[in-house]
């Protein structure tokens, strides 16, 4: 994967001009894990670990190819972005979960999120993954061509809110006569405390 560059802007909003700052959307290191676990504390709350997205992530790895960051000049993580196997249903379709996007609350309107976003689609498209979960806000994940349209007889295992599952198809037909219970089928972590994924 090419990292991503972005360069330096500046921008007004209501009559003050913010500076914001220059970042690259990178592979995620090993090095990053600390950093990436205390960034998502902070942009995502205590109830983070409870989601039903968590209980597909839990012990396992993110796809391969599939852990992004966005790194400042400096070195500081920003952002993060990873995308995790499953399949849907019992024909053991495969697709993949994106999950959690995060961004550090002090630049939340530098287009981190977005950047984040359209690698993650660009990468898993030239892997050849076929389809993109997420739970999410669709007025936001819309703009990359996110819907619930094609979920409807998909469902995450713990509670969700149906409406917030939805999904892109990197490739026509992926998602037809799918439907069943989302279920896990990255690879495992071995020891989830020390290994990096």
């Amino acid at each position: 994967m090419n990292s991503l560059a972005i360069a330096t802007t500046d921008f007004q909003t209501a009559g003050v001009v913010q500076h914001l700052p220059a970042f690259t959307v990178e592979a995620e290191l090993p090095a990053d894990v600390a950093a990436r676990e205390a960034l998502l504390d902070r942009a995502m709350g205590p109830g983070r670990k409870r989601k039903s997205s968590e209980k597909l992530r839990r012990g396992r790895r993110p796809a391969e190819g599939l852990a992004l960051v966005a790194r400042s000049a400096e070195g500081a993580l920003l952002g993060t972005v990873r995308l995790w196997n499953v399949t849907l249903g019992a024909g053991g379709r495969p697709a993949l979960l994106l999950g959690p996007l995060a961004v550090e609350p002090a630049v939340k309107s530098a287009g981190i999120g977005s950047a984040l976003m359209r690698q993650a689609i660009a990468e898993a498209e030239r892997l050849g993954h076929g389809a993109i979960l997420l739970v999410g806000d669709e007025p936001y994940y819309s703009r990359f061509g996110f819907s619930a349209e094609r979920t409807g007889t998909l469902a995450m295992p713990g509670p969700y809110e149906r409406h917030r599952l939805l999904a892109l198809e990197l490739a026509g037909g992926t998602l037809d006569g799918a439907c069943g219970i989302v279920t896990a089928s990255g690879r495992k972590l071995r020891n989830e405390r020390t290994h990096a994924a």
